[in-house]
């Protein structure tokens, strides 16, 4: 199947690479023309632009981005929506709030054009083990580009589980799963490490663990082979990003009146990574002081 990419980053380029593996034939598209130049030595056909993008691909055209979230979405969809015809579609693959997927679902309709929502999973080892794809949109148009979605994933790894919003909705929660079990991970592998009478090696404990234990998984997979690489981590700072799906699924259950505790708390402790000084701590120690008299460690290092 013919297909256009467009955003061949870390994802963006490992799916290309294994459409192209999977006989595809792929028009890609980067701003990046040094992205564009593996992808043509992988075998995708490269152009420099937008409008090349369009005239190299036979219609109905179907066209993946995956480009960050947000405004880049819609920079995308507008410069090429005047380029496009009835029965066109674009399929959007990454991290999208599913409200602005409806949106722009919309949108698009009116000019009879499907759009897709791709929800992904696989990070940088989707290209060897295959990609996690919930897809919402249309059932027609999910129907159309299913040779693509087959080959993006694994057997069993992509589900239509919905109408337009439901695939980045999906992603959004699972996302939000994510850093519960990230935290949870972090927090025992803590306890492990200051219980310093027992001297344990994380490593060996972690790839325990994936041997038949309740809590193994690839989370705790990847564990093992980063505390093998680096048993105390010297060299990773621990200050902790978050990409927004976290903030939206702890949004979406105050929408939806539903109690998210260990979500919404694994959200505020990567917060808390960021602070080289908590004020709220001084806050805390300065109120024992207050009440109780307890010790406060000074600035300056001293204790009264």
């Amino acid at each position: 199947m013919e297909l256009g990419m467009i955003g061949l980053g870390k994802m963006g380029g490992n799916m290309t690479e294994r459409l192209l593996r999977g006989g595809h034939q792929v028009v890609a598209y980067d701003r990046n023309p040094e992205t564009v130049k593996a992808a043509v030595a992988g075998g995708a056909n490269g152009v420099a632009s937008l409008e090349e993008l369009v005239h190299h691909l036979a219609a109905p055209r179907a066209i993946w981005m995956m480009v960050p979230a947000g405004a880049p979405v819609d920079s995308t969809i507008a410069a090429l929506q005047p380029l496009l015809q009835p029965g066109d579609m674009l399929i959007d693959g990454g991290n999208s709030l599913f409200k602005d997927t409806q949106a722009r679902a919309a949108r698009l309709k009116e000019h009879n054009i499907f759009y897709v929502d791709a929800g992904t999973s696989g990070g940088i080892w989707g290209l060897q083990e295959g990609y996690c794809l919930m897809v919402g949109g249309e059932a027609e148009a999910v129907a159309r580009v299913e040779p693509i979605l087959q080959t993006l994933a694994p057997a069993g790894g992509y589900a239509h589980v919905g109408p337009s919003g439901a695939g980045h909705y999906t992603k959004m929660i699972h996302n939000g799963i994510e850093y519960g079990m990230m935290q949870a991970y972090a927090e025992g592998f803590e306890l492990l490490k200051t219980k310093q009478e027992f001297d344990f090696d994380l490593h060996q404990i972690a790839d325990l663990w994936m041997h038949g234990s309740v809590v193994r998984s690839w989370l705790l997979e990847l564990a093992a082979r980063m505390f093998e690489v680096e048993p105390d981590l010297e060299t990773i700072k621990g200050w902790v990003g978050d990409s927004g799906e976290g903030r939206w699924t702890v949004q979406a259950a105050i929408d939806q009146d539903v109690p998210a505790p260990v979500i919404t708390l694994s959200l505020m402790q990567r917060f808390v990574s960021r602070q080289d000084e908590s004020f709220a701590a001084k806050v805390l120690a300065g109120l024992r002081n207050q009440f109780g008299g307890h010790t406060v460690q000074r600035a300056s290092g001293k204790a009264d």
